[in-house]
């Protein structure tokens, strides 16, 4: 038998980034999406489901969330098995489900970067966060590393966000100056701006760059450089086929 190590096959060690997002079975968003947006980054994924979801880049059909301490326990086991010092989370039901959870985070490792895609609503016009609880929400942000909301996102939770958070404002659905994303950090202001001229929209696009974005933290970038390449790389999946599906490949 052949002896396969690491000397022979150029094999290395790679950072884990968990996913704790929803299933969704096309694979264009969701944790399907980020796996698929780690590995080509060289870094290793895993994930946690908080939710079962039936659609298709087109159409959204059912949801069923996950019991949250189900997710919560599943953290657990991860955290404790294995060496994950970034996570990026996505759709979740209300605060007190993303409350729980970066609560069960901060337990099991406290200095771990923790990114929010805040996923409200689906390409397809499904609702997914109901943040009920404004104060509770607003308490939760507090302990949130970076967020990547889009300009209606940003605009439900803006009067919640610390002043001193780190937000990349993405800037697909600006009606000025599309693709500008802008990046909020330390009190600094950072203009991101596309580096194509014509991008075809994408089911998933978010989850792509926040994924990408967390494999760039997890390999030791800046938060700033971190999106750089993250924008990037999501351009790249925009443009790969003219569809609401992509295919992911990395330079």
């Amino acid at each position: 038998m052949e002896n396969y190590n690491t000397a022979n096959t150029g094999q290395q060690d790679r950072p884990v980034v968990l996913s704790i997002a929803g299933f969704d079975p096309s694979a264009g968003a969701g944790v399907l999406a980020d796996i698929k947006t780690l590995e080509q980054l060289k870094v290793k994924g895993m994930a946690v489901l908080t939710a079962n979801t039936l659609q298709t880049e087109q159409r959204f059909f059912e949801l069923e969330w996950q019991a949250t301490a189900t997710i919560c326990r599943h953290i657990e086991i991860l955290m404790q098995s294995y060496s994950i010092h970034v996570i990026k989370i996505g759709i979740v039901a209300d605060a007190a489900m993303l409350q729980q959870i970066i609560t069960t985070i901060r337990k099991q490792k406290d200095d771990t970067f923790i990114i929010w895609d805040p996923v409200l609503k689906s390409t397809s016009g499904f609702t997914f966060f109901e943040g009920k609880d404004k104060t509770f929400l607003k308490e939760t942000l507090q302990q949130i590393n970076l967020l990547t909301p889009n300009l209606p996102e940003f605009e439900q939770l803006k009067a919640l966000i610390p002043a001193e958070q780190a937000i990349l404002l993405k800037g697909g659905h600006r009606k000025e100056q599309t693709g500008l994303d802008i990046l909020y950090l330390q009190g600094q202001q950072f203009e991101l701006y596309p580096g194509t001229q014509n991008a075809y929209p994408k089911h998933g696009s978010g989850c792509v760059l926040s994924a990408a974005i967390a494999a760039h933290i997890a390999l030791g970038n800046s938060i700033e450089a971190s999106c750089r390449q993250g924008k990037k790389y999501v351009e790249r999946f925009l443009n790969s086929h003219p569809t609401l599906s992509g295919y992911h490949y990395a330079e």
